[in-house]
């Protein structure tokens, strides 16, 4: 069997092919090795392998002499709520995201309820590599209990976030696309629990994803007309696992997952002032918001982990990725659709305003992403000719290389598991980062 797909914060896999109960269960018993004592928070989103995975999991942990507290399909950002209010010694979501229906994989929490840090991930692969699973001290069996409710707490915790009366007198019209997904469950109830008219699409969690699951504007292309034909105010697209959103305004036109975390810091910044933390591939809204409200701004690698560990660092008051992940450290260190929807609706309620309106008041930019193949023993080269190339540019190696200009940037990334490098611009058009992607690639390739 092949080798799964293996960063810092979990793996995923074609079940099957690259991924089966027999590596699951090494890779649960390596991270039930180093983390605390205590129980362990296990969830899954709706894909059809997830039983099958979650069986093998289960009894890998109990077999480490783990209790389990089983609260089957679950939201990832839920299951770092149910962390922190069962004070658990940490958690596994089985899940692979926005990957298509034969992939799933795993995801790996702290006693703190996030995704757990670098350091602690690179211990998990060395001992999942190393073979050391049957080193586990067992002193007896764990035992496994049920959650009976799963989504009280993280209602409660989104909702402390907002005025709920004042969204509840607007009765809006939400079009939700949980596309058979684990976000249906706390979705309706969230948004019913808000006074909103819901039409929920792809409401059981069975993973029959009826469009393909990553919620970008090709994928949605038969979601966006039923905004309109709803008479919905907003359309909220979740993806399985239920920690990204993208919005569809009121006419039905997409206006993505950049648009997320951007009115979302600006819903936020105007009622509390503190700084904001997004990742190095993030659109810079989120930065010129920063600047507009006069509040610091950080950058991280890219990555979850990286994020919220630089709101820890930085005691931000918000932060996320681009992809359509707002993180609240009042809720949690974990990317959450939820937060998305609520700080959404708040902001069309406490201005009055449609959510067209709103994202036409932030900052405009375009967004271009391109790849390159290039051998990886030949990149630092070619970052090394890039930086000479675009002297003028200030420059930045936290995560591969990011060249700023007034108004635009450029990111270049190798990827860890294929041989190319990843090229990300951004400006005020889509021409204007279009060159700037391709005038990289022509420097790579000559370098």
């Amino acid at each position: 069997m092949r080798e799964p797909i293996i960063s810092v914060s979990g793996l995923r896999g074609i079940v099957g092919e690259s991924l089966s109960p027999e590596i699951a269960m090494r890779y649960a018993t390596a991270w039930a090795a180093l983390a605390p004592q205590g129980d362990v928070v296990l969830t899954r989103d709706g894909r059809a392998s997830g039983p099958m995975l979650a069986e093998a999991i289960r009894n890998a942990l109990i077999l480490c002499g783990r209790s389990v507290i089983d609260a089957g399909v679950a939201a990832t950002p839920t299951t770092g709520v149910l962390i922190r209010h069962y004070e658990a010694a940490g958690g596994i979501q089985i899940s692979a995201s926005h990957n298509p229906p034969q992939y799933n994989g795993m995801k790996l929490f702290s006693p703190e309820g996030r995704v757990i840090s670098a350091k602690a991930g690179a211990q998990v692969i060395a001992r999942y590599r190393s073979g050391q699973v049957d080193s586990v001290g067992r002193p007896g069996l764990g035992r496994v209990r049920t959650c009976d409710d799963s989504t009280t707490a993280h209602l409660d915790s989104v909702c402390r976030l907002v005025e709920v009366d004042r969204i509840r007198r607007h009765r809006f019209r939400v079009v939700l696309d949980a596309n058979h997904g684990a976000g249906s469950l706390l979705g309706r109830r969230l948004l019913e629990h808000l006074g909103c008219e819901v039409t929920l699409l792809g409401e059981p969690p069975d993973g029959q994803f009826e469009h393909p699951p990553e919620p970008t504007a090709e994928n949605l292309a038969s979601v966006l007309k039923q905004i309109p034909d709803a008479k919905a105010d907003v359309g909220f697209c979740q993806d399985p696992d239920a920690d990204r959103l993208a919005i569809i305004d009121e006419q039905g036109a997409w206006l993505g997952e950049e648009y997320t975390l951007a009115l979302c810091v600006d819903q936020v910044l105007r009622e509390r002032r503190g700084p904001i933390v997004t990742n190095c591939s993030t659109s810079r809204m989120s930065e010129d918001l920063a600047a507009r409200y006069g509040v610091p701004f950080f950058r991280s690698a890219v990555g979850e982990a990286n994020v919220t560990e630089a709101m820890r660092l930085h005691r931000a008051v918000f932060g996320g990725e681009g992809n359509g992940g707002p993180i609240d450290p009042r809720v949690g260190l974990v990317r959450d659709s939820f937060v998305g929807m609520a700080l959404v609706l708040a902001a069309m309620a406490d201005r009055d305003m449609k959510v067209s309106q709103l994202a036409a008041e932030l900052p405009r930019y375009e967004i271009v992403k391109t790849k390159l193949e290039l051998p990886s023993e030949k990149v630092p080269a070619a970052l090394a000719a890039l930086e000479g190339h675009f002297a003028e540019a200030a420059k930045d190696r936290l995560d591969g290389l990011r060249l700023d200009w007034p108004g635009k940037w450029l990111l270049v990334r190798a990827s860890n598991t294929e041989p190319i490098v990843r090229a990300i611009a951004e400006a005020p058009t889509a021409a204007e980062a279009q060159k700037l992607c391709d005038e990289a690639a022509s420097v790579m390739a000559g370098a």
